[in-house]
């Protein structure tokens, strides 16, 4: 079993930056691929970026290509997500997400997934 545990959400000005953190436990994620997904008020979840257990790959959604890096420390057991220039439509509960399969952005791959943190961007 893995448990995930989400932080760094808040609240923003459209344009400022967060980064979110996500940190494991009861196993190591030295050989899972992670993913962060969120979901917004009314909407479905949708995934924002993903990366391989050695961090070789990583994959984003076209809405956060070039704003939003991901990235890990297997020594700390933790996976980041950076986000940049945001804006209100990044408004959502932020997820990360373990997969054992590789790095893909389908969430019926990822096998764990944490409890989310709200990230808020106004206008």
């Amino acid at each position: 079993q893995v448990q995930l545990e989400e932080s760094g959400g808040g609240w923003v000005q459209a344009g400022g930056s967060l980064r979110l953190s996500c940190a494991a436990s009861g196993r190591t994620l030295s050989r899972y691929a992670m993913g962060w997904f969120r979901q917004a008020p009314g909407k479905e979840r949708e995934f924002v970026a993903a990366i391989s257990w050695s961090a070789r790959s990583t994959l984003y959604a076209d809405s956060v290509r070039g704003r939003f890096t991901i990235s890990r420390d297997n020594n700390k057991n933790s996976v980041y997500l950076q986000m940049n220039s945001l804006k209100p439509e990044d408004t959502a509960v932020y997820y990360c997400a373990a997969s054992p399969r590789g790095t893909y952005s389908t969430q019926s791959l990822y096998d764990y997934w944490g409890q989310g943190t709200q990230v808020t961007v106004s206008s």
